[in-house]
């Protein structure tokens, strides 16, 4: 596993568990499918919660790459909330919950800092 993989599943287990004192349930971890993968599915009472980890570390000004390349929140572009959409679907389609409710949350972890943003997107 690379520095980085481990980066991720650490930041992954920090989102987990603080979704969990939030009184959040993990249902899974990483699911994948063809051209999708959902890094936290949880249930919150009657609401399935997909919920999607960004980690971003700004060591120094990269000169020449515009900055910081944005936040943890900028890298969540419209193309991967349609690939979350359709790991969502999948995922839906699989576990017979087609008319669950569900939401698309985030868990943004800035330079260590950790900000759950509820209703980040939606499916429409």
């Amino acid at each position: 596993m690379t520095s980085q993989q481990k980066t991720g599943t650490a930041g992954e287990a920090a989102a987990a568990a603080y979704l969990e004192r939030q009184g959040l349930t993990v249902l899974e971890r990483n699911f994948r499918v063809r051209g999708g993968e959902l890094d936290l599915i949880c249930r919150a009472a009657d609401v399935i919660v997909f919920v999607e980890v960004r980690l971003r570390n700004h060591k120094g000004n990269r000169e020449g790459y515009g900055g910081f390349y944005g936040g943890a929140a900028a890298s969540i572009t419209p193309t991967k909330q349609r690939r979350l959409i359709l790991a969502a679907q999948h995922w839906l389609t699989r576990h017979q919950q087609h008319d669950a409710p569900c939401r698309f949350d985030c868990v943004l972890i800035d330079n260590g800092h950790l900000e759950w943003i509820r209703n980040a997107f939606t499916a429409d």
